[in-house]
């Protein structure tokens, strides 16, 4: 059991990075100084960027969950 949360851990860990690694800078230059944004949203449906967001708040609450238990089944 410990091994197989080892790697639950491993493999959401690389799905993380992969998320994270292909989301756009929240900032991007002068316009995130002044503070204007361009809509995430068409028809009230969630973009691209809102979509990454809650994937990447998902995936870490699972891998912080799996850590627990890694700690936990040790």
């Amino acid at each position: 059991m410990h091994a197989f949360l080892i790697g639950l851990a491993v493999v959401i860990s690389i799905v993380m990075i992969v998320i994270v690694a292909i989301q756009d800078s929240t900032t991007d230059g002068l316009q995130g100084q002044i503070g204007s944004t361009t809509a995430t949203s068409f028809k009230g449906k969630a973009g691209r960027e809102d979509r990454l967001n809650a994937m990447t708040k998902n995936v870490a609450i699972a891998l912080f969950v799996c850590c627990i238990l890694v700690m936990f089944f040790k």
